[in-house]
């Protein structure tokens, strides 16, 4: 298939990233690319869904790969998972003699494993530098329901559903697959209810994730509801408060690097130092400055407050503030410079050590992928992915088939379409929210 055929099946079909921030994946296929990764690493604790899928769908998958390989001309894909993905791995050793262009590379059960940048630098070698795309290097990287969406896309079947993984204190942890727009609380239903009442809600991983209300709805990114104690780790992580944490981090930082040591985005040789925005945050904005603009190419994944600071301060918490003042100003960073880590490998956090520091061993129990649910209701947001807002096209009142095009990517600008994902009535038209009651 011809490279702008595909982009333009994947925009109207509404294919976006399964997870993080969604970018519409026509916009990552370009000329240029050698090299397309298959993104199973599941970054964070007790996500199950894409190795589930690629066990399931192994077929559909590798031929999206095969697709997208002939559309940006690339030499090479490349399937990326975790050794204990057992299962995964004997579905993909049975069918990928097949696919003579496609090859497995095996990760270590280590965190960030399945970040972009980490995993292309894992694989390939290549340093993307901060700031820039994947592409910028040679490489695409989707993960695995994003592929499968594409096979979809290319068969006819726009993007409708989502699988989400339910897991925590829950009766009966599972994986669904679900409308878009469906409440979160359906979810929580389907998995057999709650187990305890004193509960925090986690759209995403005990990590990155964020904390949400059961009312909320699935998105395309919704990759998993992890429903934990108010009183986990996880959860008392995410509800830190900046301003205290600058003033514990004024009185108590002795500046030991741990949170550095362990820094994702240092280890892959950027510039982060997490302690030293500590040192000058702490001296109010006295010191090497020039690393607090460095600090903006933090990724967020955690590890400096969930794991490396020994007195439990929240350096992500102050880089965040960080960040968002600086975007709120429109400061950008001046491109830094990459510096040599040849010790990088020394300084990986185990998988198994961070889910017990977090308090999650009891809950990394099996999470099957169970059929499709329905729902009455569903709330879907016209904006579920980075770029513009889709527009609405259809009125209070109008009859839908699950399928059809509800909301338009603007002309000319990033998004794509988003489609009604139950048959029904359209009971609201907002900015927002387009209603669809069956």
């Amino acid at each position: 298939m011809k490279l702008k055929e595909l982009k333009e099946i994947l925009r109207k079909s509404g294919v976006v990233g399964a997870g993080g921030a969604g970018f519409p994946t026509y916009g990552k296929l370009s000329e240029g690319i050698d090299t397309v990764i298959l993104n199973c690493a599941e970054c964070e604790p007790l996500l199950k869904l894409h190795r589930q899928l690629l066990e399931e769908y192994t077929y559909e998958i590798l031929t999206a790969l095969e697709e997208i390989l002939d559309a940006v001309g690339a030499e090479k894909g490349i399937i990326a998972l975790k050794a204990h993905y057992k299962n995964a791995i004997k579905a993909l050793e049975a069918e990928i003699g097949e696919h003579k262009r496609l090859s497995i590379s095996v990760l270590g059960s280590v965190y960030p494993a399945g970040d972009e940048l980490i995993l292309i630098k894992e694989v390939t070698g290549r340093t993307v530098p901060p700031g820039k795309l994947p592409a910028s290097v040679g490489v695409m990287v989707s993960n695995t329901e994003t592929v499968y969406n594409v096979y979809n896309a290319i068969s006819g079947r726009p993007v409708t559903e989502k699988f989400v993984t339910v897991a925590g204190e829950v009766a009966s942890p599972v994986t669904l697959c679900v409308p878009i727009g469906t409440k979160l609380s359906e979810l929580v239903k389907h998995a057999g209810g709650l187990t305890t009442e004193d509960v925090e809600y986690i759209s995403g991983g005990p990590m990155m994730g964020k904390i949400v209300s059961d009312a909320d709805v699935v998105t395309k990114t919704t990759n998993a509801l992890l429903v934990l104690p108010s009183d986990n780790v996880a959860v008392m992580n995410k509800k830190r408060n900046a301003k205290i944490g600058l003033r514990r981090a004024m009185s108590v930082c002795c500046q030991c690097r741990s949170c550095t040591e362990l820094c994702s985005r240092h280890n892959l040789g950027y510039g982060v130092e997490p302690h030293m925005v500590m040192r000058v945050l702490s001296n109010g904005g006295r010191g090497d400055v020039y690393k607090l603009a460095e600090s903006l190419f933090c990724s967020g994944c955690g590890l400096c407050e969930a794991y490396s600071c020994p007195q439990g301060l929240s350096p992500r918490s102050l880089i965040a503030e960080l960040k968002a003042k600086a975007r709120e100003n429109g400061f950008r960073a001046e491109e830094p410079k990459i510096y040599e880590r040849k010790d990088s490998n020394l300084h990986r956090v185990s998988l198994d050590r961070l889910r017990s520091r977090l308090g999650l061993n009891k809950y990394d129990v099996p999470a099957p992928l169970e059929g499709k649910i329905e729902v009455k209701t569903v709330k879907i947001p016209l904006l579920q992915h980075i770029g513009a807002p889709s527009v609405p096209c259809v009125k209070e009142g109008d009859s839908v088939k699950k399928g059809d095009v509800i909301a338009k990517a603007p002309d000319s600008a990033l998004g794509v379409d988003i489609h009604a994902s139950i048959d029904g009535r359209i009971e609201s038209v907002s900015q927002k929210y387009i209603k669809i009651v069956r």
